[in-house]
């Protein structure tokens, strides 16, 4: 009985330990939601000068399988080991194979802080792969995919470099930049599947793809696809101030790019809120797959205007409220 006395003691003052160290993270979540401590900004410099290499000539276009793109994974590893961020696993390099297609993802994690919401997982996504050496036009051969992709592979490090510095996500993130999405979203979808397979509990998935330039003439500053999917719009708009950040676009609906960026292996594998943030609009860009998508015809500004105007969202997601899907997706 005195044994039993004693454990019964224990397990109240574990879950009094349990119960306090919850109030502290919450009342921190709220401090910061009070804006009384303020989310990291962007710096839009280290934006450009990520943009600037990602799309540079010597990359050749950044093909999966090419060494092009094999210099860009060294850069990106290197850029989230400077930034703080862990490796996803067992390194940086997420390799995968399909047919003769050898590729890497290239990943890497923040681990929770909250002894339960660390179970759950928030992927937060990009493809910084393309499309290499097309036809020529006036001698430039190479489609350096500044705007497609490595506006959105920058974006993402901007995030990881905001969270690392905010030093506070009580779920796991995982940043994960992909590749051989230009073939068919192959790298997501190993890794989505990899993921179920070693029983990693995603909860929501959330992708940046072409946020290169700013919308033409819309009280929002980007769209997500699949926006009638979950209430991951509500979301964003509800936790940032200044301006609406998001909406549906319906030139992106009819052209189903729900479906045509890597969100949509999540959704597939894990039946979750998996959507992609994007500012193309079809009126404000016109190199998509062509050899004038370069670095002059990107904004490092907007770039780091949409970052701060989706921190907030993803704060919120990351430590509290995670979207649930609200419609069935049409298969």
């Amino acid at each position: 009985m005195k044994n039993l006395s004693v454990l019964i003691v224990a397990l109240i003052l574990a879950s009094c330990g349990t119960s306090r160290r919850l109030e502290k993270m919450d009342l921190a979540t709220a401090k910061i939601k009070e804006r009384k401590v303020y989310l990291p900004t962007a710096n839009p410099t280290q934006i450009a000068i990520d943009v600037q290499y990602l799309s540079s000539d010597e990359l050749n276009g950044r093909e999966t399988g090419t060494k092009g793109i094999e210099m860009a994974a060294d850069y990106l590893k290197e850029r989230l080991q400077t930034i703080g961020i862990e490796p996803y696993g067992s390194g940086y390099f997420d390799a995968f194979s399909s047919g003769d297609l050898k590729g890497y993802n290239v990943v890497g994690m923040l681990p929770g802080s909250d002894r339960e919401l660390m179970k759950e997982t928030i992927v937060i996504g990009a493809h910084y792969d393309h499309i290499g050496i097309i036809s020529a036009v006036d001698g430039d051969s190479i489609a350096n995919g500044a705007n497609d992709n490595a506006t959105g592979t920058a974006t993402v490090l901007a995030i990881a470099d905001a969270f690392k510095k905010l030093d506070f996500n009580r779920r796991k993130v995982v940043f994960a930049l992909f590749s051989a999405e230009e073939k068919g979203l192959i790298g997501s979808r190993k890794l989505a599947e990899k993921m179920k397979a070693n029983g990693e509990n995603v909860v929501a998935m959330i992708n940046f793809e072409m946020t290169g330039t700013p919308m033409v003439d819309k009280e929002y500053i980007t769209y997500l696809t699949g926006y009638d999917t979950s209430n991951m719009g509500e979301i964003f708009n509800r936790e940032y101030e200044k301006f609406k950040v998001t909406e549906k676009l319906e030139a992106a609906a009819k052209m189903n790019l729900f479906r045509r960026s890597d969100n949509y292996s999540f959704y597939e594998v894990f039946k979750i809120p998996a959507q992609t943030f994007c500012t193309f609009d079809f009126t404000n860009f016109d190199h998509y797959h062509q050899v004038g998508d370069d670095i002059s015809q990107v904004s490092a500004r907007h770039m780091a205007d949409v970052v701060n105007a989706v921190m907030p969202g993803l704060f919120e997601i990351i430590n509290d409220e995670v979207p649930v899907l609200t419609a069935a997706i049409d298969e």
